[in-house]
């Protein structure tokens, strides 16, 4: 289909039909809401935002992710789309030409000149991985007339490794230039100008401060006022606003309508006035079905109705089952299942059933699972269907009908005439005089989308025949055109039911013929010179549009056009436009009736036809913001924001009208005040079929006056629509309940705001006019989601345009936030039957994160006004204040220790060596043969060993190669750079022998050389090494072309390698002078991309190896399975120094190996019958994910676990309980005890704080109020509480370890359970930082520190870094007495101040991981305290865009937070480190140097 020209074609040029088809194109507007006078408010409100020059960020995309397929195909031909529906069509294709010009000339409100033209394309849009990168055009962030330039592409870092998914060998990346140090506070800058050595005229930083300029400017104003919610937390409600318009007039009264005229004819019962008219005018029609030409096809008589109907009766109750065993018995529920395009068979089945005494159930084409809720409810086991329409549902294999998910089971009735049995003579249907029995039941579907079954009892459906008879005037033989559903509602009560009563004869116009020819409902009216005919606003639309095809069709006989939508407010401008046009076609003015109807209350109001030549009702032109606080008020101030409506006529005769109170008890409402329209007649609703509690609340209202006194005792029902009664006891409705939005208090109707959205220029990037408009509710209150069908030849600049402009033009008129606009492909939205936006699906869909939009733009800052406010720290309580206070609540100071070394008796010969070396030394002589390290590769395999005496001689023969080769003095400091093995053992010991100081470094990964040799090029630096140890092949790789582009070769110190050395003796071994002197520097990269060396004196070794030796029992005739990194912290103290101190064997095992391997830690660990083996958190989660479905495997391959005394996971972090417990659990099956696993704790100024050990009670767990950790308060709380952590003991306190809880800011202890900064005295604490600027007071600060007060001993203690608490548990130490746990929550350095509390990252990330099953993995950072959250899809890339409002709601309702930034990334792009941390900071640098290449930046506003 040709997509409509730019321009509006002028009525002379363009030919009939393709104004008709220019006009159904993509770009048609949804003209059921289309009002000149409303467009023309919108352009006025954009006109006005136009002086405020403002730029958002446009969202950043990879252009490979959206591409729309072209609209053909994307559109189905018009016969077989259903997206022309209720809503959405089509209508004219172009606004006014004025209107069109004036907003081409008007410059938009987004700003054009954003610092030059060097911002003006976003982050390089790249092909998908697989692909070339080239460089290809980027989008423009600023779409006014800036060129699009063409960016050269930054390199792929990612295609190095083997698969695009993989994560990229784990990598240390401090950022270029950061040295420790400083703790927080001192580097992070958060000015604009630096980003810690980030290049800031990057775009994102551009981006980034677009959103801040935007973000700055006044938003809606702040709710006042407090409530307390279940905690202390505090969140602000609404308050009244006091120049709020509040209803002032008196409390109405009920409204009757004109009593029920007593006719003497009327029937007893419809079935009675069925067999009246089929016995005695059998040749009159009743109803005439049409093909799909349009053409009458079939005439169904009063005879014929009669005679079928009376078949179908007979066959439901005597031929279905046995005599004795019907199947049907009156009462029961029967469904019918019969297609839009059949009214004959339906109306047979139909009258069949009531004449049978079962109850009706028509349901919409088989399917929907909502309908099965509703079979079920009804207790639906029979459905009656016509032949063509069994052969079209689907079969399984043996022929039998599919049973359809959320159905009941069903048996299928055909009720064609050749399958029904005649009737025998003497045979009667049993025709009683209308009673309260059900008659039928017509479904519904209410807002969260169950559908639900409205029961009319036999008296209801008759007295409602009559109100419409006398309403409408009906007499019989009267001909009538019906548009709508015949199944339901109007079509059903005025085309099946009021027709019988009636006499009348009904032409039905089926949907289907209206899409191929929209004008056939008014040449019916013309052919059949019809006196009523029944339609929706479409329809009128449709005849617009298409009637240039018909010149000479008249309306003339028309006396009403009954315009049952008219309830919609915005259906006035329809029928205006529809007598304009067919009015010179001898349509009366004074024949447009617009009437009120509902499911529950059924027919509420209907303008009765008028008298020619009378003066037509006036309109009610409101005022949107009296509307929102339910107030009528004309529209005086701002003509931007006025509604205009008009009546539908007066109540029904015979019943009786009230208006309550939408919310609480049903309290009648003011005269001048909008409310629920409640119906009181005996033609209404009885009740929800078996829903007896919702139906209390709708079926039986008994209003109540305002001091709560019941007014009367006539129950009402609901009908759902919102309203007033107005001067002359008209009826205006002004919106329904269902599509009511109330957002801080106000309401908002969502038809509103649709009509709005499509008031904004919409035809060049709505398709269709299809818009969806719901609430959801996020962080206690409403918030208004839009979601739009995109044109598939929509520019993304156009997009984002209109977007933009539809935020300005809702917030505007309507003073409403939108919280998220989203734009989805064509033809995606969930379809009702008729084509229509299934609101309700979509709304699931958008909260589970399926609908896929290929634009989205989220106001979260704008709309959430009701965050608590920020937390003000209390200035002025000092450390002995808070001391006293905690002694006075009879708290004890939180500290904790390990056992007490000088109490210990180990007769141990180790203790009489002051140095590792003479231990090493006094093995070599005593158990030269004992096996030391056993090194395993990939197959499990020992390639290569060390004995006590192979080790000591290895150390000599490097300790000559340094002295001899080096020329290297004692105390300089030497670089061993190896792979995991027993190489870098033996030139640590060689160092130690010849009185160098070794700095163990991570090799570089061959394979991302500029990633990784920086890294070690600065440790190199910054130790000031005299020379680097190391292999052949990683010197050939030093000096490669390769590393020459990454750092400067030349200036490398001495490199050795080890791999042949001579075979000459060391002539003395060095002894140190004193235990204090340095032993070795360990270099690490904090998460937080910190570069931090610490010094480890001799002293502090042999502490630490006799501490673990104690903890964990060690002895020579052990065996322990290391798989860890060993380069720094505890990891490289296990792999290269335990062993020596405490003799025992070590089976190392390479973490790289078990990628190729996954097998190979629990392999071996089975075959030695390892009982303590050590890994990192990246062993585990690999086994953890790798193995997790292969236990059986593991089982076949005899694996088995129940050796393990413990395994250890080393870490430096909060335990990671989810990771540990689900291996735990699954590797149960293999005979891992549950109690085996554990974590250790340790930080940069202490390696090894805390390792659970053989003996001592289990590792402990408490959960944790979330909220109360954010203000530094730990507050324990039962498991499944909201908002609840569950945290774990980091192992058992080593021996000789003290620690303390300490406020990081006043440097006073705090009592227990108190969340502070762990601070740590050992004998194996680091002497001190090894920097290049030696900064003293932060040596002081760090290692040698003490408290503020309190502590008489004025003992030295060193500060982790670490936020934990203290808790003494029930559980019984070694030493007899309690136990303290020790909990930690996190690193200092990460955490994030927010609103003035403290956030840890993990807990956000945590839980936006469990939003979306796509989202691998997740990292947050704040900049400009704008809070970022960076996402890894796994999923495919068309899903990105759901994780935005997914992400943002999560943390808003679990953090209170609003999300500033969402970016989303390739699996492996969050840079993990060896350890299994995430380095946030060095995302961050990459995100703001544009280094990411994201699949989508979306930035809040």
């Amino acid at each position: 289909m040709p997509a409509p020209s730019a321009a509006p074609a002028s009525a002379s040029s363009s030919s009939s039909s393709s104004k008709f088809h220019r006009a159904r194109s993509g770009g048609a507007r949804d003209e059921r809401y289309r009002s000149d006078i409303h467009t023309e408010a919108v352009q006025a409100a954009l006109a006005k935002h136009k002086e405020q020059k403002m730029a958002l960020p446009m969202p950043t995309k990879r252009r490979s992710t959206f591409v729309q397929s072209p609209a053909d195909a994307c559109t189905p031909p018009d016969t077989s789309s259903a997206s022309e529906d209720e809503g959405s069509l089509r209508r004219q294709a172009a606004l006014s030409a004025a209107l069109h010009q004036s907003l081409q000339n008007a410059e938009s409100w987004i700003n054009r000149s954003v610092q030059g033209s060097s911002t003006s394309s976003s982050a390089s849009s790249t092909l998908s991985h697989g692909e070339g990168k080239g460089t290809s055009g980027s989008l423009a962030d600023v779409f006014a007339n800036t060129r699009i330039e063409s960016f050269s592409v930054p390199p792929d870092v990612t295609a190095t490794t083997s698969t695009p998914s993989a994560r990229p060998a784990a990598i240390d990346l401090p950022p270029s230039g950061i040295v420790k140090g400083m703790h927080k506070g001192s580097n992070r800058s958060s000015l604009m100008d630096t980003a810690d050595g980030v290049p800031v005229s990057s775009r994102v930083s551009t981006k980034i401060q677009q959103l801040l300029n935007t973000l700055k400017r006044p938003k809606r104003p702040p709710l006042k006022e407090f409530f307390v919610d279940d905690f202390e937390e505090i969140v602000e409600v609404p308050q009244p606003d006091p120049n709020q318009p509040k209803p002032e007039g008196r409390q109405m009264t009920p409204v009757k309508g004109e009593p029920l005229g007593v006719v003497c004819n009327w029937p007893p019962a419809l079935e009675a006035a069925l067999q009246r008219w089929g016995t005695t005018q059998a040749k009159c029609p009743c109803l005439t079905a049409l093909d799909v030409t349009g053409k009458p096809v079939y005439t169904l008589t009063y005879g014929k109705l009669w005679s079928r109907s009376l078949k179908l009766a007979y066959t439901l109750l005597n031929k279905l089952g046995t005599k004795n065993e019907p199947v049907l018995k009156p009462g029961d529920r029967v469904a019918l299942v019969y297609p839009n395009n059949d009214p004959v068979m339906f109306m047979v089945a139909f009258y069949g059933c009531l004449l049978a005494e079962v109850i009706p159930v028509p349901i919409e084409d088989a399917g929907g699972q909502q309908i099965g809720f509703l079979l079920g409810s009804c207790g639906i086991a029979l459905a009656l269907t016509t032949e063509v329409c069994l052969k079209g549902l689907p079969k399984t294999q043996n022929g039998e009908i599919v049973q359809f998910k959320g159905w009941p089971r069903l048996k299928w009735v055909v009720t064609d005439s050749k399958y029904l049995s005649k009737s025998p003579k003497d045979w009667q249907p049993n025709i009683s005089a209308a009673g309260t029995e059900p008659a039928y039941i017509e479904y519904k579907t209410s807002k969260e989308g169950s559908v639900m079954g409205v029961t009319v009892s036999r008296v209801a459906m008759l007295a409602h025949c009559q109100a419409l008879s006398q309403a409408c005037n009906y007499s019989e033989g009267e001909t009538i055109v019906n548009v709508l559903d015949f199944k339901k509602d109007a079509g059903l009560w005025h085309g099946i039911l009021t027709n019988v009563m009636n006499k009348l004869h009904t032409i039905s116009v089926p949907y289907s013929v209206m899409k191929t020819c929209p004008l056939s409902w008014v040449q019916r009216v013309h052919a059949h010179k019809a006196k009523v005919a029944l339609v929706k606003c479409r329809d009128l639309h449709w005849a617009m549009m298409a009637h240039r095809d018909q010149r000479d069709v008249s309306l003339s006989s028309l006396r009403m056009l009954i315009v049952t939508d008219g309830a919609n407010p915005w259906s006035v401008s329809s029928c205006d436009a529809f007598l304009s046009l067919f009015q010179s076609h001898g349509l009366k003015p004074e024949a447009i009736c617009p009437c009120a109807t509902s499911p529950e209350a059924m027919t509420v109001a209907i303008r009765r036809p008028g008298v020619p030549g009378a003066p037509l009702p006036g309109r009610a032109i409101l005022s949107m913001n009296g509307l929102s606080f339910g107030v009528i008020r004309v529209n005086t101030e701002d003509k931007n924001s006025a509604l205009t409506v008009q009546d539908v006529g007066h109540v029904m005769p015979g019943g009786m009208m009230c208006i309550v109170k939408p919310d609480g008890p049903p309290q009648l409402c003011k005269t001048d005040e909008i409310g629920e329209i409640c119906v009181s007649s005996r033609a209404g609703g009885m009740m929800y079929y078996g829903l007896a509690g919702v139906t209390k609340n709708t079926f039986e209202v008994i209003p109540v006056n305002s001091s709560g006194s019941p007014v009367g005792e006539v129950p009402f029902v609901r009908s759902g629509l919102l309203g007033f009664v107005g001067p002359g006891s008209l009826v205006f409705v002004v919106g329904k309940m269902d599509g009511l939005l109330t957002v801080s208090g106000r309401r908002h109707n969502a038809d509103d705001i649709v009509a709005t959205g499509l008031a904004v220029e919409s035809i060049k990037t709505v398709y269709r006019g299809r818009i969806a408009v719901f609430s959801v509710s996020v962080f206690y209150d409403e918030r208004i989601v839009v979601v739009a069908e995109q044109r598939p030849d929509a520019s993304e600049e156009d997009s984002f345009q209109w977007m933009s402009r539809v935020l300005q033009a809702i917030d505007s008129i309507h003073q409403v936030g939108v919280y998220c606009l989203a734009l989805v492909p064509a033809n995606t939205l969930p379809k009702t039957p008729l084509g229509g936006i299934h609101i309700s699906q979509t709304k699931q869909h958008f909260l589970e994160g399926s609908l896929h939009p290929c634009n989205i733009l989220m106001c979260p800052h704008t709309c959430v006004t009701n965050l608590p406010k920020p937390r003000q720290k209390q200035p002025g309580v000092g450390p002995a204040s808070v001391m006293v206070g905690n002694l006075v609540a009879g708290k004890r100071i939180a500290q904790a220790s390990g056992r007490d070394l000088g109490q210990i008796e180990d007769n141990d010969l180790v203790k009489k060596h002051q140095f590792l070396t003479e231990v090493l030394q006094w093995r070599a002589q005593a158990t030269p043969d004992h096996p030391l390290f056993l090194l395993l590769n990939a197959k499990g395999t020992t390639v290569c060993t060390a004995t006590c005496l192979q080790l000591h001689k290895k150390a000599e023969r490097i300790a000559s190669v340094l002295c001899d080769k080096g020329h290297l003095n004692a105390g300089d400091n030497v670089v061993l750079l190896y792979p995991p093995g027993i190489e870098l053992i033996t030139a640590f010991y060689g160092c130690l022998y010849s009185g160098c100081v070794p700095v163990t470094v991570r090799p570089p990964h061959a394979q991302s050389l500029v990633a990784t040799l920086p890294t070690v090029r600065m440790i190199v630096e910054v130790s000031k090494a005299a020379c680097i140890l190391t292999t052949q092949t990683l010197m050939r790789l030093l000096k490669s072309r390769e590393a020459a582009g990454a750092v400067d070769v030349k200036t490398w110190p001495t490199i050795i390698d080890t791999d042949d050395l001579p075979r000459k003796r060391l002539a003395q071994i060095y002894k140190p002078p004193t235990p204090e002197m340095l032993a070795y520097l360990d270099f690490s990269v904090s998460t937080t991309g910190m570069l931090t060396g610490v010094k480890m004196s001799h002293a502090a070794v042999s502490g630490l190896c006799r501490a673990i030796k104690l903890q964990c029992e060690l002895y020579s005739s052990r065996q322990i399975a290391i798989c860890l990194d060993p380069y720094c912290g505890l990891g490289f103290v296990l792999w290269c120094l335990c062993s020596v101190y405490s003799g025992h064997q070590s089976i190392l095992i390479p973490p790289m190996e078990l990628e190729s391997n996954l097998f190979l830690w629990l392999s071996t660990v089975s075959q030695y019958k390892i009982r303590d083996t050590f890994c990192s958190y990246s062993v585990m989660e690999l086994c953890t994910k790798g193995l997790g479905n292969q236990v059986e495997m593991l089982k076949a391959r005899g694996i088995n676990l129940s050796c393990v005394r413990t395994c250890v996971v080393v870490a430096e972090e909060r335990p990671r309980v989810s990771l540990t417990h689900s291996f735990s659990k699954l590797f149960k099956d293999i005979g891992l005890s549950s109690r085996a696993v554990s974590t250790t704790f340790g930080s940069r100024v202490n390696v090894a704080i805390c390792l659970q050990g053989t003996s001592g009670p289990d590792p402990t767990t408490v959960y944790v109020d979330l909220k109360s950790l954010r203000h530094d308060r730990v507050r324990l709380v039962e498991r499944g509480a909201p908002q609840s952590l569950l945290l774990s003991e980091s192992g058992k306190i080593l021996p000789g370890v003290k620690v303390v809880i300490v406020n990081p800011e006043t440097k006073g202890p705090l009592g227990d359970s108190h969340l502070g900064e762990i601070w740590v005295n050992s004998p194996h604490t680091a002497s001190g930082y090894y920097t290049i600027y030696d900064n003293e007071t932060l040596q002081a600060d760090h290692f040698n520190t003490r408290l503020s007060f309190g502590d008489a001993a004025q003992t030295l203690w060193a500060r982790t870094g670490y936020l934990g608490f203290v808790r003494r548990t029930e559980l019984t130490a070694a030493s007899g007495e309690r136990h303290d746990a020790l909990y930690v929550v996190g690193a200092l350095d990460e955490t994030l101040e927010l609103r003035g509390l403290r956030y840890h990252p993990i807990d956000i990330e945590t839980s936006v991981s469990r939003t979306h099953r796509s989202i691998a993995e997740c990292a947050v950072f704040t900049w400009t305290n704008l809070l970022v959250v960076v996402v890894e899809l796994c999923g495919c890339e068309q899903e990105a865009l759901d994780l935005v409002p997914l992400v943002t709601n999560v943390v808003l309702e679990e953090h209170y937070l609003i999300v500033g930034v969402v970016v989303v990334v390739d699996p492996g792009v969050i840079p993990i480190n060896s350890r299994g941390e995430k380095q946030r900071m060095h995302l961050r640098d990459s995100f703001l140097a544009d280094q990411l290449d994201p699949i989508y930046v979306a930035y809040n506003m």
